[in-house]
């Protein structure tokens, strides 16, 4: 037999050899029939932080599925304190309110760069008034996945928390007490992320099925009090309406709709996560059993009111991103037709295939929208950061027709203006503005007007639309800023459409 050196030296093309060492060299864990199966189990959070080798200056990740009910982000960032790390890049899909403990970790040196779609409440207050010193990276869902695929940003430990998992690492969002539905945010980060910690509140029978992210992504697994509460999905943003004004906007995007010329059997469409959006679906019922056409797809935040339409067989598939709601998860557990499937699937520009490129409709809210049809999710009438790229400029890029609905005035403050605060949506990826003083077409969409006047819908220009919101409240007063900037918006192909600088106080 050659021994190794001759092997070497006869073919040096082979590069550096080793010799067989034994059958479970590289796997001693194989040996020992207790660490086959738990070898990835760990007896806490500290004890998963120091397996998975988090240092100082790393880049740490979590997902958003329970929204406002997220247990785990603060309780990472708390445990990570406590262990004295510093400097470490913050990198959620998403923040919220419940999120403003994380302000006292900034002002300690433990977090200092944030990437995420958005952020809302004390936090986001906090940071536009200067709290950082590096600014924030806001991204799309799309957008986010293309920064990973790039390799601006690498994740080094990913903390997902799931409802329910194996001791393998296989896990779902579809059963167990925290039940939150799809897990497509994090699926994403299982795949990129160096290592990936799972924090569950149910560790259950392997296998686990179905499986959402599978055990060859997983490094540690730690059992916790609880991971989220699904009761707290459905709020804020993602809130079910009884508004008369917004049903009103909601009612007039669902004649927008019928009338595009897009509403025809086998559409496609997505609604956003805004209440009248969401209401929307609920106007479209009628509609599409008086025709006698059902929708091809729903893709998305999944909503109850979206399910409802499935079960009733007017959408054929549901195409799921994030579950808005516990019908939406229970869906997911039940129909073989409502399909799980990462942010990479859902909205990634650089994805071979992604969903949203298919998309015939789609319905997307606002905080601003000027005369040039330019979006502003981010900021807010006071210039402070409180909402969410989302996949806002994804779809709105993507889709055959996008809609975007809004009040003309909130709070005595015009929807409509001269020029948003920060753009976030370029003008050119929106069609149709729905309010509820009129409908605005964006003049690139000649055909669309025309159709809509066809049917008798309250068509104006947005230029009348900004005229009737300052006479009814005046010209809003400019808000003062500094030079300082403390938010850069990264459209979807990570390249820079706007910064939000802070606000003066």
């Amino acid at each position: 037999m050659h021994t190794i050196q001759q092997l070497s030296a006869q073919f040096p093309q082979l590069g550096e050899l080793r010799p067989f060492a034994g059958a479970n060299a590289a796997a001693p864990h194989l040996a020992d029939p207790r660490l086959k199966r738990e070898r990835k189990l760990c007896a806490s959070l500290e004890e998963a932080i120091r397996r998975a080798g988090l240092r100082d200056g790393m880049t740490v990740s979590f997902h958003h599925a329970f929204r406002e009910g997220d247990k785990v982000i603060n309780l990472v960032v708390d445990e990570l304190a406590r262990l004295g790390l510093k400097n470490l890049t913050l990198a959620s899909s998403s923040l919220l309110n419940v999120n403003a403990p994380l302000i006292e970790h900034i002002r300690n040196g433990v977090i200092s760069q944030i990437y995420t779609s958005g952020m809302r409440g004390k936090l986001a207050d906090a940071i536009s008034h200067g709290l950082m010193e590096k600014p924030v990276q806001i991204h799309s869902h799309g957008g986010r996945v293309h920064l990973l695929q790039s390799g601006e940003l690498n994740i080094d430990v990913a903390f997902l928390g799931v409802p329910c998992c194996d001791a393998f690492g296989n896990a779902n969002g579809s059963r167990g007490k925290s039940r939150c539905g799809s897990l497509g945010y994090a699926k994403v980060d299982a795949q990129f992320a160096r290592q990936v910690v799972l924090l569950t509140d149910e560790i259950v029978a392997f296998p686990n099925v179905p499986v959402s992210i599978s055990q060859d992504r997983v490094d540690y697994i730690v059992k916790v009090d609880e991971v989220g509460d699904p009761s707290r999905i459905s709020v804020g943003a993602a809130r079910v309406t009884s508004n008369p004004r917004e049903l009103m906007i909601a009612r007039l995007a669902a004649d927008v709709i019928e009338h595009s010329g897009y509403f025809r059997d086998g559409f496609s469409l997505q609604t956003g996560s805004g209440a009248a959006s969401t209401a929307a679906t609920r106007f479209l019922e009628e509609r599409m059993q008086r025709r006698g056409i059902a929708a091809s797809y729903a893709l998305g935040g999944i909503t109850g009111s979206i399910v409802d339409l499935h079960k009733k067989g007017l959408i054929k598939t549901l195409i799921d991103t994030q579950s808005f709601d516990a019908e939406a998860a229970q869906s997911l557990a039940e129909s073989p037709q409502h399909l799980e499937v990462s942010t990479n699937e859902y909205a990634n520009p650089s994805s071979k295939g992604a969903y949203c490129d298919l998309l015939d409709v789609v319905i997307l809210s606002a905080l601003e929208i000027d005369t040039d049809f330019n979006v502003n999710v981010i900021t807010g009438s006071d210039g402070v950061m409180r909402g969410a790229s989302g996949g806002h400029c994804d779809v709105a890029a993507a889709a055959n027709l996008t809609i975007v609905v809004a009040p003309l005035i909130r709070s005595r403050i015009p929807t409509v203006v001269k020029r948003v605060t920060t753009v976030v949506t370029p003008g050119e990826s929106i069609d149709v503005l729905v309010t509820d003083h009129g409908i605005a077409v964006n003049p690139a969409r000649p055909e669309v007007a025309e159709r809509l006047r066809a049917a008798g819908l309250p068509l104006m220009s947005v230029e009348q639309l900004r005229e009737r919101a300052v006479t009814l409240t005046g010209e809003p007063q400019a808000i003062e800023f500094t030079e300082r900037v403390v938010g850069v918006i990264r459209y979807r192909d990570g390249s820079v459409i706007d910064v939000v600088r802070q606000v003066k106080s």
